[in-house]
């Protein structure tokens, strides 16, 4: 007797080994996978700009990685104020390095909209400079990647008034000076197309982020994640280097059950990544690979050990 619904996948013609240079970007999801295939020892980067949400940031992100542009001074926000800053604070921001009282009490201030907020440092300079090294690295790793797994969480977009750009993150500015805005499924087609075109020579593999926006509610998440599948959809038919995961669909219908969801009821729980993981395995990773997974996880899991007194 069966008790859950199996989601059947098709075993990827082409599958991932050692020899693949992997990028992961997209949702927090991405980054759970993305971890556990660092731990067996692929070569893979995870979320460079930190996690990202929707397709305009993924699409914006995967754009600057594919270029040779840096970050400028107009990049850098104050995030501490709630208010946008940009290059004239950049002078007083330096003359600030020196208080080490007032770096103490303002953490993390300045930051940018394309990154997490946990890439935010204590004054602009310096966040400048250790963004831009970050971001010649992951150029370089990107130009020799093969493979791009883009996880994708919603269609919800905020939208910059003043600046009138989608944003990666609103590091908690107040909302009045963003709009909210829905990505039709059309519009994200093109956006997921134009992404795949212009890198003919790598292989993508998206997904749907299986975790919960109920910020949105439960009819917009359920309206944004069916956005993001029709545009999924529409692209795998025109495109032989695409390939799909049906992680969103692994979670509704095997783990259809809240035992499988962490405190929070939004995010998978630990059990439920594992499981998605080996589905993954299973599909798109090479069995030449398997043994050697397990050996270099062994040791990911020893190295993270620290004994008592150390």
């Amino acid at each position: 007797m069966e008790f859950t619904t199996r989601v059947n996948i098709e075993p990827a013609v082409q599958k991932i080994s050692y020899s693949n240079r992997i990028l992961m970007i997209g949702s927090c999801f991405a980054n759970e996978i993305g971890e556990k295939l660092k731990e067996c020892g692929f070569d893979i980067s995870v979320n460079p700009f930190g996690t990202l949400y929707n397709p305009v940031s993924i699409s914006k992100s995967l754009a600057l990685l594919g270029s040779t542009k840096q970050f400028k001074e107009c990049d850098v926000i104050d995030i501490s104020r709630h208010s946008t800053t940009f290059a004239v604070d950049l002078q007083q921001s330096m003359k600030e390095i020196g208080s080490d009282a007032h770096n103490r009490a303002n953490p993390g201030r300045y930051c940018s909209f394309y990154h997490h907020s946990s890439f935010a440092k204590e004054n602009a300079s310096e966040f400048l400079k250790k963004a831009n090294e970050r971001l010649e690295l992951e150029q370089k790793f990107f130009t020799e990647a093969d493979t791009v797994i883009i996880t994708l969480g919603t269609s919800w977009v905020y939208r910059h008034k003043s600046l009138d750009t989608i944003v990666s993150n609103c590091h908690k500015i107040h909302p009045d000076e963003f709009n909210r805005e829905f990505l039709e499924w059309n519009k994200t087609a093109q956006i997921l197309n134009d992404i795949v075109d212009s890198h003919p020579d790598k292989r993508f593999i998206f997904t749907v982020s299986p975790i919960r926006h109920l910020k949105d509610g439960a009819h917009g998440n359920a309206i944004s994640k069916a956005s993001l599948l029709l545009a999924v959809e529409s692209l795998l038919d025109s495109h032989s280097n695409a390939d799909y995961f049906p992680a969103y669909e692994i979670v509704l219908d095997e783990l259809r059950d809240y035992r499988f969801y962490a405190e929070d009821m939004v995010h998978p729980t630990a059990v439920a990544v594992k499981y998605i993981f080996e589905r993954f395995r299973e599909s798109f990773i090479s069995a030449e690979c398997l043994q050697k997974m397990a050996e270099m996880a062994k040791i990911s899991r020893r190295r993270a050990h620290i004994p008592i007194g150390k």
